[in-house]
């Protein structure tokens, strides 16, 4: 189930919502909701697949509990966490990356159908976050283990994240307070995700889509055109999802640290990181890159070490495909440089910084050719025709492309800033405080009835980081 489609909106989300404020006054009773309607939404489009989420989630209820009996016992807590760890590393990779490795060994698997179960690297990660966190005593442990299933089911992040830390929610679990200001907030926060899914990003996916899948017949501008239109359609797609999670979970009392930061305003490759995907940055921040040593080391060859890991981690964990491994270590090689040079910190002239935000967004743009092509062999023809376009650098194609999507490219600009956010703020504290609400009031009207528009009549939906 998609949280951009007519059932989630028109019935789901309402019979959610129902039965959760009836239950109000019984929080037990109102967690045990949310856990069975999150098993029924991830079930919606596998229902083989929630067995393996419940098996995940009773695991690691155990292993928090195996950790909190033996508080003190350094030995046994670390070999827990080993056990754990092995455990829960094991289940994603038999399901997401098995068929990968058999195909580079050469093995077949007769007889065995592994297909990737939705979100099983977003629920594998909260599943780690929950008893490392119990382990490092930044969360209680859960002796209900209907409250563990509900950090780890609950369906706003449970499919495509962002991944929650166990910490950040674990007195949220059963001492939430819910409020019409949240609930508000929450609505309009949704609003504004389902706009960039639906009105943005699957208005930019079918031009990535055309110039991916027809690589020899691009021109330079048309492969510039497509390479742009999946740097947006992926920005929109995925920070969509966040936003209407987000929401989701305002609505419910909860509360979700933001996953996104306006990235594409980045003037380094490091702080694209600190803006992009927060939630897995700061996971692989403080479960792997500061336990190995992170930047305080003694040696900048352990430095260098220590970041080869962690981005090496980052493209695998993305998907079992050569591209999302040499993704990672593109990003590898261009913060390697960047904490080696000091750049940009150590530019002083204005030139010099608008130069280096130029290099950090052209680099984010390969970056996405690499993401998105099937193949190594296709992401080098890509960026290849990019660089030395092979025929006429601009055709009938590009120019089609530039006509229609002139109105479409302004509004993407637009809603990668800022800027509606500010003019909003700046009229909001002025002596026309009244139209600006009237405005912004008018705006998610208008705007969720044109998403209404846009899910009924179109059919082709699909979000990006479901595979992931």
């Amino acid at each position: 189930m998609v949280f951009s489609n007519s059932f989630f909106i028109f019935a789901f989300l309402p019979v959610t919502m129902a039965g959760y404020y009836l239950l109000l006054p019984w929080r037990k009773m109102q967690n045990i909701w949310l856990v069975l309607v999150s098993l029924f939404f991830y079930a919606w489009g596998e229902p083989r697949l929630v067995l393996l989420m419940l098996l995940s989630i009773v695991m690691n209820y155990i292993f928090g509990l195996w950790i909190d009996r033996r508080r003190g016992d350094t030995v046994k807590e670390k070999g827990i966490i080993v056990l754990m760890l092995f455990y829960n590393l094991s289940l994603l990779f038999v399901f997401k990356y098995m068929n990968f490795v058999c195909g580079i060994l050469g093995l077949e698997l007769s007889g065995w159908n592994i297909t990737l179960p939705i979100g099983i690297s977003f629920y594998t990660f909260q599943a780690i976050s929950y008893v490392i966190d119990v382990y490092r005593g930044q969360g209680e442990v859960q002796k209900n283990p209907l409250n563990v299933a509900l950090y780890i089911a609950f369906f706003p992040q449970l499919i495509a994240g962002p991944i929650v830390r166990y910490q950040t929610i674990a007195d949220q679990i059963e001492h939430r307070k819910e409020s019409w200001s949240d609930f508000s907030d929450g609505v309009e926060r949704f609003i504004i995700g389902l706009s960039k899914k639906l009105i943005l990003a699957n208005s930019f996916a079918p031009i990535a889509d055309y110039a991916f899948g027809h690589i020899s017949e691009l021109s330079g501008v048309s492969a510039w055109i497509g390479a742009l239109c999946y740097t947006f359609q992926i920005y929109f797609d995925f920070s969509g999802y966040s936003d209407m999670a987000i929401g989701l979970g305002k609505m419910f009392g909860f509360q979700f640290l933001e996953n996104f930061r306006y990235p594409y305003l980045s003037v380094s490759v490091s702080e694209f990181w600190r803006r992009w995907h927060i939630s897995l940055g700061s996971w692989f921040r403080d479960y792997v890159y500061i336990p190995l040593g992170g930047s305080r080391v003694k040696t900048k060859v352990r430095l260098i070490g220590n970041l080869f890991v962690v981005w090496t981690l980052t493209g695998i964990w993305h998907g079992a495909n050569w591209t999302f491994l040499l993704w990672g270590l593109w990003y590898f090689l261009l913060l390697t440089f960047e904490k080696m040079t000091g750049i940009p910190q150590n530019l002083q002239k204005k030139s010099g910084k608008i130069l280096y935000y130029i290099f950090t967004i052209l680099c984010v743009i390969w970056g996405w050719v690499l993401f998105r092509a099937d193949s190594v062999q296709e992401a080098f023809a890509y960026i290849r025709i990019m660089l030395v376009p092979g025929k006429e650098i601009g055709d009938s194609l590009a120019a089609f492309w530039l006509k229609d999507l002139k109105v479409l490219l302004l509004l993407g600009v637009a809603a990668c800033t800022p800027l509606v956010k500010n003019c909003y703020h700046i009229v909001r504290e002025s002596k026309y405080y009244v139209i600006g609400d009237v405005l912004k009031t008018a705006a998610y009207i208008g705007l969720f009835l044109v998403c209404i528009s846009y899910c009924v009549n179109s059919s082709y939906n699909p979000f990006i980081y479901f595979n992931f």
